[in-house]
């Protein structure tokens, strides 16, 4: 993996443990799905390809939303998190960024899906 990915990761993570996220909000989802989808999309990539990125940004924030709600916003921060991590893969991969453009691309989706489905839900 390229460290600009690790960066991405790195911080997204480090950001999870402030207490700015604590308890259930929306910036805990947030952070947990780009997280998730950042890392799904790197990896997905090393394994499959443009393709793989895709899938690995949609399982990653999906996942990444799943550990970080609790409640009645959790269903739809899921499919938040999952769509938007994939979307932001491709997109990432269409402006011709790389595994570090698709894992950007996917973070910054899944964040904003996995944040926007939660308030949806409620």
């Amino acid at each position: 993996m390229k460290h600009s990915t690790l960066l991405i990761i790195g911080i997204c993570s480090s950001l999870s443990m402030t207490p700015v996220v604590a308890g259930d909000s929306s910036g805990k989802t947030a952070l947990g799905s780009a997280l998730g989808g950042g890392a799904g999309a790197a990896l997905g990539k090393q394994i499959g390809g443009n393709t793989g990125a895709v899938v690995g940004g949609a399982l990653g924030g999906g996942a990444g939303a799943a550990v970080t709600t609790k409640g009645k916003g959790k269903t739809g921060a899921v499919v938040g998190g999952a769509a938007g991590g994939a979307a932001g893969a491709a997109a990432g991969n269409a402006m011709g960024g790389g595994t570090a453009g698709q894992a950007a691309g996917a973070a910054l989706g899944a964040g904003a899906g996995g944040a926007l489905g939660r308030q949806l839900s409620k």
